[in-house]
């Protein structure tokens, strides 16, 4: 009897196998670690490669590399109330709010509530910006009031930023005067095709967010599988263009109702990818200030990533009307994660550096 039954089984012989990086590849990382940024082509060159290459571990690496020097070493942490939820007009094919098919009962969060929440998210004081989410619907004078008594309640070192509909002119004037810093806007990957929105009104959003001298937050979204290259490149250097203090990467979360479900969505790795592209074709805009990824995950905080959000309230990624209950992520499981991946502070608005303080696990190095 063999006393490991493997006597008469052949010897295995192992073929050494040089990795080697595409000489082109090569270069564009090259030049992006001496800060001069891939061109639009290079960019989608970088999009094609294969996200389990070789060449994309290297491209993610590099990003995450130039991004932590780029940021001072430093996260930013944000979190989002989404303070009501309506049956909404732009019926977007990828969002729980959408009018044609959601089944989310309409509500709107009380004021208490939302300072509430905002006790909650701002309690370890190294929170930088809470975000107010209304329906691309909304009503301007109700928000205005949230906005000022909020203001009133929050420490004086967190910014109050708003995530809503199309706005005029005047209102962002009145929004900046009521105590509102910046407003997330976008222009997203097929605007009027996958929902019913104005594309050239999206734009004079931003434009008259910039015109009354907010931050203008945006983003590279909602990314699915049928995205292309070109589609996703286009997206990323018209928010450059412009001047954004954050660009991001978020992927289209497939939402079992909605029409763009059967389409599925992209891997975290994939995602991961994007994010590393995002960040390098910023590299000269002097007023990115942070680069996230929605929803928070570890790969894409190594991949050129130095911001993720928690969450409250209404979300459109969710079947739940309150997603801190779902797939929300809270204060400390941002915490967790950004330590997960290498930071021990955060920034504020006025540039100092807060300690990470979910003292839950501590991680040593």
């Amino acid at each position: 009897m063999h006393s490991c039954g493997y006597n008469n089984e052949k010897p295995i012989h192992y073929r050494k196998r040089i990795m080697t990086i595409n000489t082109s590849i090569q270069a564009i990382l090259e030049q992006a670690q001496a800060g001069k940024i891939p061109s639009r082509e290079e960019c989608v060159q970088l999009l094609q490669l294969p996200e389990q290459s070789y060449e994309s571990a290297l491209l993610r690496a590099t990003a995450d590399q130039l991004s932590r020097v780029k940021f001072g070493q430093a996260g930013m942490l944000l979190a989002q109330i989404g303070i009501e939820i309506a049956p909404c007009p732009a019926n977007c094919t990828f969002c729980s709010f959408a009018r044609g098919y959601t089944d989310l009962p309409a509500s709107k969060m009380s004021l208490d509530d939302i300072f509430l929440h905002g006790k909650h998210l701002t309690a370890h004081e190294n929170l930088h910006s809470l975000f107010l989410m209304t329906m691309h619907d909304f009503d301007f004078d109700n928000l205005l009031q949230a906005v000022s008594e909020l203001r009133k309640h929050l420490p004086a070192d967190v910014d109050i930023v708003v995530n809503i509909g199309d706005f005029e002119r005047q209102q962002a004037n009145e929004l900046h005067v009521a105590g509102v810093k910046g407003a997330y806007h976008v222009r997203r990957l097929r605007e009027g095709i996958d929902n019913t929105l104005d594309v050239e009104e999206r734009w004079r959003t931003i434009e008259n967010i910039r015109h009354a001298g907010m931050d203008w937050y945006t983003c590279c979204e909602p990314i699915g599988p049928e995205h292309t290259p070109q589609e996703i490149i286009d997206q990323i250097f018209e928010a450059y263009a412009m001047g954004c203090f954050q660009n991001a990467a978020m992927r289209r979360v497939a939402l079992p109702k909605s029409p763009l479900f059967s389409r599925g969505q992209i891997s975290e790795l994939r995602l991961a990818q994007i994010v590393s592209v995002v960040f390098l074709a910023g590299l000269e805009c002097k007023e990115l200030k942070s680069l996230a990824v929605h929803e928070p995950n570890e790969l894409g905080l190594l991949s050129g990533a130095n911001c993720i959000y928690a969450e409250a309230g209404a979300n459109p990624r969710d079947t739940e009307a309150q997603t801190e209950r779902s797939r929300g992520f809270g204060l400390a499981d941002c915490e967790r994660l950004f330590m997960e991946c290498g930071y021990a502070q955060v920034v504020l608005p006025s540039g100092k550096h807060a300690d990470l303080q979910s003292n839950r696990i501590k991680l040593f190095t």
